[in-house]
């Protein structure tokens, strides 16, 4: 297995395309969308979430996916703001790689404002001759809107939809997401970066071969911004129940951490019945003073081995740092 995948990691590196150094990716939409508490939600700050304020102008961070760096633009959605953007587009809008236009939609009666400023920022990328590929976010889609106002919620987002494909934007794709349901938001955001790097093919398939080895019927990693870098799924019950169950361990960890820090390399192993199935959680890194990931897996019988888990870290560390 370690053979033919170290084969395919050199084909890899000696294939991928070059790229820039840092990808710019750009959340932007009204003000109080709920573009900054997602950022907050994939960071785990979730006690900010409650105080947060308006987004003074543009915050810009950078994080690693994949051992490539993301510039991460928050634009604040306040009008001076917008306006400020529109006027000087090639300082906000250039170089932009991936947008996520972030919609409320709770807030019906600001639906032709968003829309408004959709066709603005489609302007902008058409005058700086870029066409990236925009992620629309339907945003605060809750669970208890999805149990008690399903069907009035579906005729809205046609007719969201609609108006936004009358823009004949070439890329455009739609995400249905609320921080109530951390899941959507992980799932999206890990399923849009994926797309960035040809890499992500040979994860999953060190994803497969490892989930083989241990005799798992589904694994997930998942990095530090609780982004899920690569899958494995026997099935779609399993995908839904180990992507279902990826906010919870964070979260527990997280609260974990507190009283027992994971101090070894690979971590402690945390093991949780859920659902008649055995889950194994742990943190581990890659290299030293890099910041962890964290595996999580589903199988019949609650045993891990150790060793397995050195060899698959091996390879991880193989195809993204080497």
């Amino acid at each position: 297995m370690e053979k033919d995948l170290k084969q395919s990691i050199l084909y890899l590196k000696k294939e991928e395309p070059s790229k820039p150094e840092v990808s710019k990716l750009m959340f932007t939409g009204l003000d109080d969308a709920g573009k900054t508490s997602i950022i907050l939600s994939l960071q785990r700050e979730f006690s900010k979430i409650a105080i947060l304020s308006p987004t003074r102008g543009a915050q810009r961070r950078i994080f690693s996916f994949l051992g490539k760096e993301i510039a991460e633009w928050d634009l604040g959605g306040q009008l001076a703001y917008r306006i400020a953007y529109l006027k000087n587009p090639g300082k906000y809008f250039e170089g932009t790689e991936i947008a996520i236009y972030v919609i409320d939609i709770q807030n019906k009666e600001r639906f032709s404002e968003a829309i408004s400023y959709f066709k603005d920022v489609i302007k902008q990328f058409e005058e700086l001759e870029i066409e990236p590929p925009i992620y629309v976010f339907l945003h605060k889609f809750d669970p208890a809107l999805k149990r008690n106002a399903q069907n009035e919620m579906n005729a809205l987002i046609i007719d969201l939809k609609d108006k936004l494909k009358a823009t004949k934007y070439k890329k455009l794709f739609y995400y249905e997401t609320s921080i109530y349901n951390f899941g959507s938001i992980i799932a999206a955001m890990s399923e849009i970066l994926l797309d960035l790097y040809p890499k992500s093919e040979l994860i999953e398939k060190t994803i497969f071969e490892f989930a083989k080895k241990v005799e798992s019927e589904g694994v997930v990693i998942i990095d530090d911004n609780s982004l899920i870098i690569g899958s494995y799924y026997k099935d779609d019950e399993i995908k839904h129940l180990l992507t279902a169950s990826v906010p919870y361990f964070l979260t527990l960890h997280e609260s974990f951490q507190f009283t027992n820090p994971m101090e070894e390399k690979y971590g402690d192993r945390m093991l949780i019945q859920r659902f008649g199935k055995n889950f194994i959680f742990k943190q581990f890194q890659l290299k030293k003073e890099t910041t962890p990931y964290y595996l999580l897996l589903v199988k019949e019988e609650p045993v891990f081995n150790k060793e397995d888990l050195e060899s698959f870290a091996n390879l991880l560390q193989e195809i993204l740092y080497k």
